[in-house]
């Protein structure tokens, strides 16, 4: 016989070692949904314990971006990961559909509300836009394999979600927490609408800044204060500093730091000039002032009250007052206060009783009546003031400068503040900021800066303006009393009223609601307000809309996840909201993640081009590639994503999609119920195999638990290419190959990788849903119909406790292997051999390595995968050794000059002593022709 080839246990399987994913995904979508897999799913969970994570509600408003991908994904490997681990885990799609997104997409079309069309029609148009891209976005999730309950989504334009968000706002209006306010809030010249904090994004802006002079009324007093005497025909003057010179018409005072000690200099002209000593020599240089004489110094609480000139009013007197909000960071130590036009200044002129006097209209364009200015636009007029400024002579230095600014999210145009009478759920009437706080303390949060970060806002941050003057949103449906300002004092019960038409007949039930038939004889008392909600109350409340509504969930939810800018957003909104209606938080634990940006760090943008589409990405690498991607990130920091980034990622994926074709391929012929080897039965190097894996299933579920997918994606990955690839796989290959079919030797092997790869699908499947579903596919044994209506695997032995053969015996192991891979190398490329089995191998050993490797015996051949090894005592003596890093380690390697095997490719002195088989070594006779060669260890 010279052809042996039908004597080798050849691997056989028809699993492709082509993935072809963008082709493959699609069919094993077909199927799931055919076999309706998350029902399944759900039926094996029924007895379960539920596990609840609410999905924040995307945008209707266009395709999805890498930032949702990566949202869904996380979520959806969390949810699987928790049905491993034998939870109930139903997921509810939501969309968010009211509000600015899908407006603008609807103006761009058939343009504003009241305009080109009815509000009404508006309103049609939106629904319509969002329901389209409802439709969309479901399936482009669907081919992310993110399983959810895709036929009973919930949308926060559904009617009776809309009707629910009424009753939500009832139940806080009823707790007392809900107020009418005239205060400055961020407003869009563009939306022509006030926004929340949420919608608000800073960007570089270029602005004018000026500095200004407010002289003293009465000069003779205010220098008293100082010690000082008029002297002179200058004035005195307190200089301030802005940015934002429009606001100087609505100026009612100038704040000072009552801590700061502030200086009195007189310039060459003798004008005195109060400035914070901190920023003088700043503001000197800055006015062009080389020398200027320190007349005296005084705290800011000092000149509380004194009264100064509006530069450009002539019957407008203003005086000063005191804030800690006022700093050395900038300008001159005092600040231009108008209280319609900040939040420090509001807070300042609530304590002073100023005016807030807000002269700017809707449209960004000042009253008529507003004195130099009426009629003239915020944006524009800059110029006007500074003009103005320099005619009154009150004009000390004016300069371009880029600073960050708040802009709309969505128009990406420049906001300001201005005052207007707007609803407000207020943090502090009846208690909510305190409670809110407590409630945070409850909340596990993940990373754990996530609850610093949420503290800090709840801390700070103002009431929260929850009006809108849109079209398309949920109403306030509210009954305010024409001459009291104040809402109808059956409130509670008309919302509820008001909340079972619009569950019937939609938001038009209220745009159109005849007031005279719905209040009767209190109609001519009461108007209707026209605002509608902020859109992050509609969702903040599915907390009370979905989860205390939905079939099979639950109050308050396991885990809410999103990224990191929902501390201002959705989280916010929903912990608000809920204390606000209950006293409870709606969620146990929240996991944020970051951003994703480019491969240099910078944020994605069609205008760099840098932006990465989901659907291109999935079209040439397949949805596995991004899932395996978004595993492998620490998702706590910015995510970098680069078609060079997915292109590794896609390499790793092969890596791990062979080694699960090798253990098919080796399982070949294997009946786990007539060929398993009894544990205690095995050869060492197997049982060890195996320890490896149940050690590492522990590790991998922990790290499941505490959501650190990234950990999981590395020990995975270096299980497969290490621990297997590098070592165990690679060593067994010869008696897989070589020794006789039902051998106990390749039965071994193959009882372990049968239990191995059972948990290794396992461990992939939250990961690689599609690629664990396919291997599922081709393993032996009647199982369920897919890896998603299992758990994790429970029949990995664990090692005999009296083993000798320990994992850190297995360790010393590998270190020994890699140094002679290490020295086998080295001369390989110095031409002296060619593969491995070329090489004979001295171990020179101190006693105690030596005594750990005797253990092998004659098997330790096979482990180094050499034709010779032999363990020797070191020899001081020998000079021609190598020393390696391993402890107590000296290899000698020669090559061998033996005869090759044509079987086993072995060089052995006994290859050509048969004359029926001149061409095979002793081992390989037998196992062609004998029982088969003994194997105790390797």
């Amino acid at each position: 016989m010279s052809d042996y080839k039908q004597t080798l246990n050849l691997p056989n399987t028809a699993f492709p070692m082509k993935a072809n994913l963008p082709q493959r995904e699609p069919e094993m979508l077909k199927r799931w949904e055919a076999m309706g897999l998350y029902k399944k799913m759900r039926a094996v969970g029924k007895d379960r314990k539920r596990f609840v994570l609410l999905d924040g509600p995307i945008y209707a408003n266009g395709h999805i971006h890498i930032g949702h991908a990566l949202n869904r994904i996380l979520k959806d490997m969390v949810l699987k990961a928790k049905t491993l681990s034998g939870f109930d885990t139903p997921f509810v799609p939501g969309w968010d559909c009211h509000g600015l997104p899908i407006e603008l997409n609807v103006e761009k079309k058939i343009g504003k509300s009241g305009h080109k069309v009815s509000a009404a029609e508006f309103r049609q148009a939106c629904r319509k836009f969002a329901t389209e891209f409802i439709g969309i976005q479901r399936e482009e999730f669907k081919r992310l394999g993110v399983e959810g309950d895709w036929e009973n989504y919930y949308t926060t334009m559904d009617q009776a979600y809309e009707a629910d968000i009424i009753r939500c706002l009832s139940a806080i209006i009823s707790n007392g927490h809900l107020i009418k306010g005239y205060k400055p809030v961020f407003w869009c010249l563009d939306c022509a609408s006030a926004l929340a904090e949420a919608e608000v994004e800073y960007a570089d802006k270029n602005s004018l800044a000026i500095d200004v002079s407010f002289r003293v009324v009465d000069e003779e007093n205010f220098l008293k204060l100082f010690g000082l005497k008029k002297t002179g025909d200058g004035y005195s003057a307190i200089p301030i500093w802005t940015t934002t010179p429009w606001t100087l018409p609505a100026n009612q005072a100038v704040a000072l730091n009552p801590t700061l000690d502030y200086v009195l200099i007189e310039t060459a002209e003798q004008n005195k000039l109060l400035i914070a000593e901190a920023l003088l020599p700043a503001v000197l240089a800055g006015y062009g002032i080389e020398s200027a004489v320190t007349l005296a110094k005084i705290s800011g609480a000092r000149l509380e009250g004194v009264l100064l000139q509006h530069p450009f009013y002539a019957s407008r007197q203003v005086p000063v007052v005191l804030g800690e909000h006022v700093t050395t960071e900038a300008g001159t130590g005092a600040v231009h206060t108008a209280p319609a036009h900040g939040q420090d200044d509001y807070v300042v002129g609530k304590k002073y009783n100023l005016a807030i006097d807000n002269p700017v209209g809707d449209d960004g364009v000042f009253a008529a009546g507003t004195e130099l200015f009426a009629g003239k636009h915020v944006t524009k007029v800059d110029a006007d003031v500074v003009s103005t400024l320099r005619e009154k002579n009150n004009l000390l230095r004016y300069a371009k400068i880029t600073h960050s600014y708040p802009h709309c999210w969505r128009h990406k145009s420049p906001l300001i503040f201005r005052s207007t009478p707007q609803w407000f759920i207020s943090m502090d009437q009846n208690g909510l900021r305190s409670e809110t706080m407590t409630a945070i303390d409850r909340v596990h949060w993940i990373p754990d800066w996530g609850k610093s970060r949420i503290t800090s806002m709840i801390e700070n941050r103002p009431d929260w303006c929850i009006s809108r003057q849109r079209s398309w949103g949920v109403p306030i449906p509210l009954f305010i009393d024409v001459e009291t300002d104040a809402v109808h004092p059956d409130t509670v019960e008309l919302m509820e009223k008001i909340a079972k038409l619009v569950a019937a007949e939609g938001l038009e039930a209220w745009f159109d609601l005849d007031v005279k038939k719905f209040l009767g004889a209190d109609a001519d008392r009461y108007k209707k307000c026209n605002d509608t909600l902020d859109v992050w109350f509609d969702s903040g409340v599915a907390h009370d809309c979905v989860l205390k509504k939905w079939p099979d969930l639950h109050f308050p939810a396991d885990l809410y996840l999103e990224g990191s800018d929902q501390h201002r957003g959705w989280f916010q909104s929903s912990l608000l909201t809920s204390i606000a209606m209950s006293g409870e938080e709606p969620f146990k634990t929240v996991l944020t993640h970051g951003y994703a940006v480019d491969g240099a760090g910078r944020k994605m943008s069609k205008s760099i081009g840098n932006v990465l589409a989901p659907e291109k990405v999935i079209q040439s690498l397949g949805a596995d590639v991004l899932r395996l991607w978004v595993a492998s990130i620490d998702y706590r920091a910015e995510i970098s994503v680069s078609d060079e980034i997915l292109k590794r990622t896609s390499e790793t994926y092969r890596r791990l999609r062979n080694t699960a074709r090798f253990f098919l391929a080796n399982l070949d012929g294997f009946d786990p119920e007539k060929n398993s080897v009894p544990t205690e039965k095995m050869l060492a190097l197997d049982q060890w195999a195996m320890e490896k894996a149940r050690l590492l299933q522990e590790e991998i579920i922990k790290a499941y638990d505490a959501y650190q997918f990234h950990v999981i994606y590395q020990k995975i990955h270096h299980f497969c290419t290490v621990d297997m690839g590098s070592f165990y796989l690679d060593i067994i290959k010869d008696r897989q190959y070589t020794m006789p079919t039902d051998s106990l030797a390749r039965r071994s092997a193959q009882t372990a990788m049968y239990h191995i790869i059972e948990a290794l699908v396992r461990w992939m499947a939250p990961i690689l849903c599609f690629t664990a579903d396919e291997i599922w596919q081709y393993l032996p044994q009647p199982r369920p119909a897919s890896v998603f209506l299992a758990t994790w695997y429970t029949g990995l032995p664990p090692l005999a406790k009296d083993s000798k053969f320990t994992q850190a015996y297995w360790e010393t192991v590998q270190a020994v292997r890699n140094a002679v891979n290490k020295e086998i190398e080295n001369q390989r490329n110095a031409g002296k051999l060619g593969s491995a089995l070329e090489a004979d191998v001295v171990l020179y050993c101190d006693a105690q390595l030596k005594q750990e490797l005797d253990k092998l015996q004659n098997e330790l051949r096979f482990v180094l995968i050499t034709s010779g090894a032999e363990v020797r005592l070191f020899d001081a003596s020998l000079t021609d050794l190598v020393t390696t890093d391993v402890k107590g380690l000296w290899v000698q390697v020669t090559p061998l000059t033996y005869a090759k095997c044509e079987r086993c490719w072995h060089r052995r002195k006994d290859v050509g002593t048969h004359a029926a088989h001149p061409g095979l070594c002793d081992r390989c006779i037998e196992n062609v022709e004998g029982a088969g060669e003994k194997r105790a260890y390797a």
